[in-house]
């Protein structure tokens, strides 16, 4: 578990939404209910010659303490099929975390598939202040270095951090890193993930690049943002050029991230706060990151497995850092088989077509302003989110789409509900949460449902008792 929140989270009902693949605004003004309708194109986009476009996700080794070599393969083969490359492994102090990582390199060898992996060296953890620290941190790298699952970017093993920027031996980071770098001999791809002024990347020779680790969120709002800023960083996330000013030809690692929370007290890690993951986060990063894919070595999803700050994809499995409370009946893996489409698209430069209707929804469990009877107090910036559902819909053919909040069951479509006629392909549409209720997708063509979801395992709880501010997801498909 990890997060470093250096700036700081929001809030929108707006009414109009720019498509950033096609560019083209949609005027939302005489739909039913309180709906955001875009549609996005099948676009060909520009390719880079030579140059590779992998994907990883962030695997938290500290959460992995009971699993045995098959349980790294189930993970491996489902990432695989999901065209995610590899996995980033975070990894901290504890001695254990060695055999772990071990059976996960083992594992991949023998999954079957071309699976790769790479050390994420946890600097909140592993010790950096003297010279037998750094020589530590080589020994961890070597270990793996020339394994053939290891993943080799630009002729040299891959290694990146999540912070670091707080060594201390040699004097500062700079001197630290710059050991490192020396005990591998330069034998190292170091694209490690620092908290500095992105302005002084140029100055560092040590990095081969940079993960731009807090890019995945919109971090640089709070609860003072005014509707304009909040209506910005709503439309782009794009802090990546700051990065990318002071990496002319280095490795850049772009992250993309569904969420944001995490609610421990001070009698644990003291950390309770939410980034706003409203407004089609995930997919809306993913559509930045394809548009700009010239400028992107690798994307990095945050997480696969990072429990305690709600925004995995995988299955939830191993040992959680005490986050049962927030996250155990919250399965994110609807996340996950949305990632295939984008990924495919970021990879390639075209988005794949759609040759099956799928519907994919998630919200809040309880309205934002509930005050529940939890010792942990409401998480900051709870504010700065809506009590909307939020939905993804693949349409094959044009269709009706009606979003609804039934009760739990019932597929009755009871007032209000929202009717949106919808192209083929991609449209992302919203709708109020109700209390007491679940939420629903229904499409029809030709007058008769063609898929009918219901969130069945949801409900908006008027009455929580305790703030639980991840998200429930679920998806279904059609027939092709």
């Amino acid at each position: 578990m990890e997060s470093t929140r250096r700036d700081d989270a929001n809030e929108t009902s707006s009414t109009t939404s720019i498509n950033s693949a096609a560019n083209v605004e949609i005027d939302l003004s005489g739909l039913i209910g309180d709906v955001v309708h875009v549609v996005d194109n099948l676009l060909n986009l520009p390719t880079s010659e030579g140059q590779e476009k992998l994907v990883v996700a962030h695997h938290m080794v500290g959460n992995t303490y009971p699993y045995i070599i098959d349980d790294w393969k189930r993970d491996i083969q489902l990432a695989s099929s999901h065209s995610i490359d590899g996995f980033a492994l975070n990894i901290g102090r504890d001695e254990w975390m060695g055999d772990r990582v071990a059976d996960a390199y083992s594992a991949a060898q023998s999954s079957g598939t071309n699976f790769k992996l790479f050390l994420s060296l946890d600097m909140t953890s592993l010790p950096c202040a003297s010279e037998a620290d750094i020589q530590a941190l080589e020994r961890w790298v070597l270990r793996f270095a020339h394994h053939p699952n290891q993943l080799v970017y630009k002729g040299k093993p891959l290694v990146s951090t999540f912070a670091g920027e707080g060594c201390s031996c040699g004097g500062n980071f700079s001197a630290a890193w710059t050991l490192f770098r020396n005990l591998m001999k330069g034998n190292v791809q170091f694209v490690p993930s620092l908290f500095v002024d992105p302005g002084t990347l140029a100055t560092m020779p040590f990095l081969d690049g940079i993960f731009n680790w807090n890019g995945g969120w919109p971090t640089q709002l709070n609860e003072q943002s005014s509707a304009r800023q909040i209506a910005e960083a709503v439309a782009s996330l794009n802090t990546d050029a700051t990065y990318l000013s002071g990496l002319i030809e280095k490795t850049y690692i772009a992250p993309v991230s569904p969420w944001f929370f995490t609610h421990y007290g001070p009698d644990t890690w003291n950390k309770n706060w939410i980034y706003r993951g409203d407004d089609w986060l995930y997919v809306n990063r993913w559509e930045e990151l394809v548009n700009m894919r010239d400028s992107v070595n690798i994307v990095e999803i945050i997480s696969w497995n990072d429990y305690g700050e709600s925004h995995y994809i995988g299955p939830i499995a191993g040992a959680q850092p005490n986050s049962q409370g927030w996250v155990d009946g919250f399965d994110h893996q609807g996340w996950l088989e949305l990632s295939s489409y984008y990924i495919q698209a970021f990879k390639t430069g075209s988005f794949p077509q759609i040759t099956e209707d799928r519907v994919f929804v998630w919200a809040r469990p309880h309205p934002k302003n509930v005050d529940a009877p939890d010792h942990v107090p409401r998480p900051q910036y709870a504010d700065l989110t809506d009590d909307f559902f939020w939905a993804i819909i693949f349409s094959k053919s044009p269709a009706i789409a009606i979003l609804y909040t039934p009760d739990p069951d019932t597929h009755s479509i009871e007032s209000p509900a929202a009717t949106i006629d919808i192209p083929a392909g991609v449209t992302k549409l919203r709708h109020p949460l109700a209390t007491g209720k679940t939420m629903a997708v229904r499409l029809e063509r030709e007058g008769a449902p063609v898929l009918d979801y219901r969130a069945d395992g949801f409900l908006f709880d008027p009455n929580p008792k305790v703030y639980n501010f991840n998200a429930w997801v679920g998806w279904t498909a059609g027939t092709k």
